[in-house]
């Protein structure tokens, strides 16, 4: 299973590495036979106009290749035609700061700025040039403008189920006036109703219907497609008089002729009275709408033409056209820059959320039973519409693409469709889009193109002239019927004959019907034992042409393509050791390197030993490699001894960091202890042995801070490169046992407690017979009489009166 992962693997590199060579040589693959047809291969490519620069064998093609390619061949940068694409802004008026503000100053300035003055894009106008593959960017600023005008036309669905609908409406016109007021000082406000194609199944067509469509008591006006009740104005009076004498209407389905309606609205600009500012549709029902292929139930099979059909305000080709398709709205809709907000009941909600993913820039409103909320509905839609900035461009020529990224608010950048849009746009916010334009190739004739962008629903624009380098300068020179093309039979231009029809080879010499004989195929083989142009080419004109191969590096060359420069011998998988440039299948070195492959340096610092001694003294240099020839040391400067004494103890600090994460250089291992490959196994047996070893091993053993001992081995191998093996597991002597040496101490202590006591005891017995005998000794010794208690003592004390005697004396 491993090997085949690894042939997968294998095989899908090699694939990776063809796809990527294929797509990096467009200027090889291109084939290009003239200067121009190079440029437009890809903005790498560049054509040498050199007349020497072709080596034999090269076809004219390979005058085309990347610049660096053409530099490295011998090619001069003053002889490589490489032109480059270019912009220019043509008009760029700075978008418009304007306040609305308070103050009678600030209200008459605002008032003298005209609609048509108000600049909210920037740049307007520029000029691209592009070369084929390179890019052009631009950046294109968009500021939301204060008190910017609004155009609203108001389009209502006027069938029975919107009767009390058309009440609330009779006095929008001084109500929406106030309210938009608060946003602009410059407001119009107009009128449309519809109701259905006035042809059956839709209507009823009976004389009486047509009258009045209603049933009962009702007073209904005629079934009609669209009616323009009022142009634009800003008389809101005006509307509320006008809608007021509108009547209800009827029809028999459910869905709605609405889209004839928009369709006029959009197209029919002088009826309706657009201006080149905001412009809002509002578009009132309460029911579903038909579409595109509807008509064929009344027998109308022509599709929308789109064009403005209104005759006394009314539209009269509802029963010639069908009805216009999603698409056909979405189109005159954007081209008009109106924005729609459809203002449905709860019930088509759905539907026309469907509707307004399809549209741009539209929004939906519920509107409530009667038309109470409109005018917040209204209010809303706008501030939701106003508020996202979506760029549009228009048809891009063949071979052209755009591309956008959006700069919006808060930092946030989109790329892709998302960079097409900005959202969350407050009244004075400005954004930022940077546009890129690439074009592939040259469109037919190269003719300037001329391309818009626009922010959906506004009517300014960026208008964008696209010039395309079809032809290089120096085709300006040209020779036509040069003599240096075969007397004449070819346009000498940038360095190569460009032939005339008929006539082939690197000089126009032959022509294309005599290109292959015996003759000239003769004059394509070196020998008679060879094949024509050595397999690597094809004779034309009797002359060898040699074929290209995927890799642009690679090229056969010579008289009859026997020579390429990718055969040469290799060192290290590079051609020519990376060293020198492969001419003929020989390797031409780069000075100071020799060798068949150039992989023999003439350089002798490399060899240079740190006691600035070639090879330490210990060796030779050859090819700046040292051959050390003392066995004992090693290295690429014959430094490293591996048995000398002393090799433990340096590299003892390294090994313990790197094998056990300790020791004095445990915080500089990394950048101190890299020097050499560690290789860890689990026991002193597993070691390296001298022996076993194709070079010397050095056996070592230490001792760390905690007195334990590891063991390892240092070695320079055949690669040159330093070997540490070590055990892995510390070799540590073995800690005291705890528990005998507490039982010892408590028995020690009993023990020496017990003859304490016993001492203690035996003194005692010691001290009482002695005692005792001394007692025995003496009652021996005593005097008195057996009857008599030796220790008695008679209580009766004597005294004498010392003056007793005196006395008697005297008397």
């Amino acid at each position: 299973m491993d090997l085949k992962l690894l042939l997968v693997s294998i095989l899908f590199g090699v694939f990776c590495f063809s796809n990527a060579q294929k797509e990096g040589n467009e200027c090889i693959n291109a084939n290009a036979k003239y200067c121009g047809e190079c440029i437009q291969a890809g903005a790498k490519c560049g054509w040498c106009k050199d007349p020497e620069f072709l080596k034999q064998g090269e076809t004219v093609s390979t005058r085309c290749d990347e610049l660096q390619s053409l530099i490295k061949r011998g090619c001069d940068d003053d002889m490589i035609e490489n032109p480059r694409g270019d912009q220019k802004i043509l008009k760029n008026k700075a978008v418009t700061n304007r306040g609305r503000g308070e103050g009678k100053q600030k209200s008459e300035a605002r008032l003298k700025l005209k609609p048509e003055e108000i600049t909210q894009i920037q740049p307007q106008k520029l000029s691209l040039i592009l070369r084929s593959g390179e890019p052009q960017s631009f950046d294109l600023k968009f500021k939301r403008a204060e008190d910017y005008p609004i155009d609203l036309y108001y389009l209502m669905d006027l069938s029975y189920s919107m009767k009390d609908d058309l009440e609330n409406v009779k006095n929008l016109g001084t109500s929406l006036m106030l309210e938009m007021s608060k946003i602009t000082s410059d407001f119009r406000i107009g009128f449309g109703s519809f109701v259905e194609k006035t042809v059956m199944p839709y209507i009823s067509t009976t004389p009486a219907k047509l009258l009045n469509p209603c049933t009962g008591d009702q007073n209904c006006t005629s079934p009609f497609s669209y009616k323009n009740v009022l142009k634009l104005t800003s008389d809101g009076k005006k509307f509320n008089t006008l809608v007021g004498k509108q009547h209800i209407s009827g029809n028999l389905d459910s869905p709605e002729g609405g889209f004839d309606a928009i369709m006029q609205v959009a197209v029919c600009g002088d009826h309706i009275g657009w201006r080149n500012v905001t412009r809002l549709l509002v578009f009132s029902t309460d029911a579903g709408f038909h579409f595109a292929g509807d008509g064929k139930l009344g027998g109308i099979v022509l599709p929308n033409d789109g064009k403005c059909h209104l005759e006394n305000n009314i539209y009269t080709m509802s029963h010639y056209y069908d009805y216009p398709s999603i698409a056909h709205l979405v189109q005159k809709l954007s081209d008009n820059n109106i924005q729609t907000i459809f203002a449905v009941t709860e019930e088509f909600q759905p539907v026309y959320k469907e509707l307004k993913n399809l549209i741009p820039k539209s929004a939906v409103g519920t509107l409530s039973a009667n038309s109470s909320n409109v005018i917040n509905l209204i209010i809303d839609a706008y501030n939701s519409l106003s508020s996202e900035v979506i760029l549009e461009n228009s048809k891009l020529p063949e071979g052209v693409t755009i591309a956008y990224t959006s700069h919006c608010k808060n930092g946030v950048v989109s790329e892709g469709e998302s960079g097409r849009k900005c959202s969350n746009i407050s009244i004075g916010d400005q954004v930022m889009f940077s546009i890129t334009v690439t074009s592939k190739g040259c469109p037919k004739q190269g003719k300037p193109e001329t391309i818009k962008i626009k922010p959906l629903g506004f009517t300014e624009e960026v208008e964008i002239t696209l010039n395309f380098i079809c032809e290089c300068e120096c085709n300006q020179d040209g020779i036509e019927n040069s003599e240096l093309c075969h007397f004449g039979n070819g346009t000498y231009e940038c360095g190569a004959c460009k032939c005339n029809e008929g006539r082939v080879g690197r000089q126009c010499e032959c022509s294309s019907n005599d290109v292959a004989t015996e003759d000239m195929d003769r004059t394509c083989r070196k020998d008679n034992g060879t094949d024509i142009c050595s397999n690597n080419g094809d004779c034309v004109c009797g002359t060898c042409e040699c074929k290209k191969r995927d890799n642009p590096e690679e090229r056969y060359s010579g008289q009859y393509c026997e020579c390429d420069n990718f055969n040469c011998d290799r060192s290290g998988n590079k051609l020519c050791g990376g060293h020198g440039r492969c001419e003929c299948r020989v390797c031409v070195c780069d000075p100071m390197w020799t060798g068949s492959a150039c992989d023999c340096s003439l350089d002798n610092s490399t060899c240079m030993a740190s006691n600035q001694q070639l090879c330490n003294g210990r060796g030779t240099c050859e090819c700046g490699t040292c051959k050390c020839t003392d066995p004992k040391f090693q290295g690429p400067t014959c430094e490293t001894c591996p048995t000398c004494p002393g090799v433990c103890t340096e590299h003892k600090e390294c090994v313990q960091c790197r094998a056990f994460g300790t020791g004095e250089k445990k915080e500089t291992c990394e950048r101190d202890c890299s020097d050499f490959n560690l290789i860890k196994v689990k026991d002193r047996e597993k070691l390296p042995q001298p022996n076993d070893a194709t070079y010397p091993v050095m056996h070592c053993k230490e001792r760390d801070a905690n007195d334990c001992w590891f063991y390892y081995t240092f070695a320079v191998n055949n690669n040159t490169q330093k070997e540490v093996h070590v055990v892995d597991i510390l070799d540590c002597p073995a800690g005291p046992d705890i528990i005998p040496i507490v039982a010892g101490v408590v028995a020690g202590i009993v023990l020496i407690g017990l003859a304490l006591l016993l001492i203690w005891k035996l003194l005692m017995i010691i001290h009482d017979r002695r005692e005792f005998a001394k007692f025995e000794k003496e009652k021996m010794n005593a005097k008195w009489d057996t009857q008599d208690n030796p220790i008695y003592k008679s209580p009766i004390n004597q005294f004498q009166n010392p003056s007793y005697g005196r006395k008697a004396a005297v008397l």
